[in-house]
């Protein structure tokens, strides 16, 4: 379905610039991007996540079109709430360890705002 790789992708990017570019300090110096196993890794969380999507049908109406804005989608706290419990099963899924999980959720949920209700 050509819709799930546009939304897939759609979110991948958006996730991944916005958690990667996280300037947590830690003892670990290496970007989230690295921490979370390069490419490889991050697309299978992807390709996991986007059929947990296309599969919920508490959201996958939003995806059936999507384009890169969330303009007049008008997307709930529940919606969003939705996208990140499929987002976090899939972390979980391959086993992302808590503090990258962490990072990245914080860095979605900081985009909240841009997304819900518009």
């Amino acid at each position: 379905m050509a819709w799930r790789r546009l939304a897939g992708v759609t979110m991948a990017v958006t996730l991944l610039y916005a958690g990667c570019a996280s300037s947590t300090q830690t003892t670990d110096n290496r970007s989230l991007y690295d921490r979370l196993g390069g490419k490889p890794a991050i697309s299978a969380v992807v390709d996991d996540f986007v059929g947990n999507v296309a599969a919920d049908t508490r959201i996958n109406r939003f995806f059936a079109g999507a384009k890169a804005a969330h303009a007049g989608m008008k997307i709930t706290d529940a919606d969003f709430n939705a996208l990140v419990e499929d987002l976090v099963k899939s972390l979980d899924k391959f086993k992302v360890p808590a503090r990258e999980k962490s990072e990245l959720l914080a860095a979605l949920g900081g985009m909240k705002g841009d997304i819900v209700g518009q």
